[in-house]
């Protein structure tokens, strides 16, 4: 009887040798691991858990927010108006599921005529846009309204966001919503980022915010992508709550 084929050891007949399977290179075991990876944070993504039950929670959630927030939104929305020339939101191009673009709601928090003379930052290339970005972050930026410093250091000009996951175009939990702009930035983790919704908390958040460097937010993203389940999505919702009353990363 012939062996089976899993015990035939391959030999090379002119040499008479046995031929030893060749050991994986570094580039290809990375290129491995990623692919799994990637299938990993594609299967969650397309689970009846992550389009439905996710969905229900956004809905539920954003809905029930909206109504019991009201009194407070239209209190911030009058103090925007009242303060500073403008509109009241702030809408602004950021890329979705997918790819696809939708405009972000947030209250205003800075100057018009401020923010238009100083908002092309990008014309440097994407180390610039990086640099830009953060440095308009941590220092006193000129552009912030009174009014504004105090919506953001409460994250409370995020709140019209609601709005977005309401008409589902973002997620209470997901990564951080990026501009077109910074997708060079992200390389090859746009694969996980544009698989599931941005959210209007996330690991990033819960992390330090803006005191956490791009490459370890573009990291987190990946991370919540691939290890994403509905339990972790209402750890992060409860952890969101002490990480805005701290003030940490806020700006």
């Amino acid at each position: 009887m012939h062996p089976p084929m899993a015990s035939i050891t391959p030999i090379d007949v002119r040499s008479n040798q046995v031929l030893m399977p060749e050991k994986p290179t570094t580039r290809q075991t990375d290129w491995l691991f990623a692919s799994t990876q990637l299938r990993r944070a594609a299967k969650n993504a397309m689970s009846a858990r992550y389009c439905f039950c996710k969905r229900m929670v956004d809905l539920f959630v954003s809905g029930l927010l909206l109504i019991l927030l009201m009194p407070l939104g239209l209190l911030l929305a009058a103090l925007v108006w009242f303060t500073s020339p403008g509109p009241v939101f702030y809408r602004e191009e950021r890329i979705g599921r997918f790819g696809v673009p939708f405009r972000i709601f947030k209250f205003r928090s800075m100057y018009v005529y401020k923010a238009d003379s100083i908002c092309n930052i990008q014309t440097g290339g994407h180390d610039h846009l990086l640099q830009m970005r953060t440095f308009l972050k941590h220092v006193g930026n000129p552009r912030v309204t009174p009014v504004g410093r105090f919506l953001r250091k409460w994250s409370l000009d995020e709140l019209p966001q609601l709005l977005n996951v309401f008409r589902g175009e973002m997620s209470l939990v997901g990564p951080r919503p990026i501009v077109d702009a910074e997708r060079p930035i992200y390389g090859t983790h746009m694969q996980y980022y544009t698989l599931i919704h941005p959210g209007m908390t996330g690991l990033w958040q819960v992390s330090g915010r803006s005191n956490v460097d791009f490459s370890r937010r573009v990291h987190l993203d990946s991370i919540y992508c691939i290890h994403w389940s509905l339990r972790k999505d209402f750890l992060l919702l409860f952890k969101t709550i002490p990480a805005v009353l701290r003030k940490t990363g806020a700006y």
